[in-house]
């Protein structure tokens, strides 16, 4: 039997947000407001796909297939009608078909599922270069005199792959191609050369400054 496609509202950006990431949006359009209102009544997820092509305010545009359905965590108010919401990105999704006879676009969905890891060996080896030089990138970007920076590393395979993707930057064309990747060690095996290349290309004394909330997901300072 095949299966139910799940029934999801589509926000459009020329963005891309990988699950387990938080995002801050600045809803201002009336579709957008619309779908935002109907997600908060309904209790439900809506999903943020890249834009293939066109613009993100206007006329609809046309989608990418993969994306990642959000949970809307925070929504502020505005005296206009406009909002800002604060939404935390949790499971992929393909989309099979588009919806046009709402003010927003709506997508009917199947999950994106992860394939399971066979090759420990290969994953241990992958995962061990991965973390080292994530590590150093953190410390490249954060560490300052004042104290130590320590990484806690999350101990899931796939949610790891998609903290340290979260934190590169990278045009968008490739953390799409990252997003609809499968395999868990074919993502690490692609995200380590990045790592490399930037962390070879930042001076190891550049500081930012970063608020605890921003860090306190995956890094402790001490």
């Amino acid at each position: 039997m095949a299966q139910e496609l799940e029934e999801l509202p589509l926000f459009l950006l020329h963005t891309v947000l990988f699950p387990y990431a938080h995002i801050r949006l600045h809803v201002f359009e009336d579709r957008y407001k619309e779908l935002v209102h109907d997600c908060i009544h309904e209790e439900r997820p809506f999903g943020i796909v890249l834009i293939r092509s066109g613009d993100e305010v206007g006329q609809v545009a046309d989608p990418y297939m993969v994306g990642t359905a959000v949970h809307i965590e925070k929504v502020d108010y505005l005296d206009d009608g406009r909002m800002d919401i604060q939404v935390h990105g949790e499971r992929r999704f393909r989309i099979r078909r588009l919806d046009e006879s709402r003010p927003y676009l709506t997508g009917y969905v199947e999950p994106l599922m992860e394939h399971e890891i066979e090759n420990e060996s290969e994953a241990e080896n992958l995962f061990l270069a991965a973390r080292q030089e994530f590590e150093l990138l953190v410390q490249k970007l954060f560490a300052r005199q004042e104290f130590n920076v320590q990484v806690v590393f999350p101990s899931d395979p796939v949610v790891l792959s998609f903290t340290i993707a979260n934190l590169l930057s990278m045009e968008n064309l490739d953390k799409q191609r990252l997003l609809e990747t499968t395999d868990t060690l074919e993502r690490v095996q692609a995200l380590i050369p990045i790592l490399q290349n930037q962390n070879m290309n930042m001076p190891s004394t550049s500081c930012y400054p970063v608020g605890a909330a921003e860090l306190a997901e995956w890094i402790t300072p001490n």
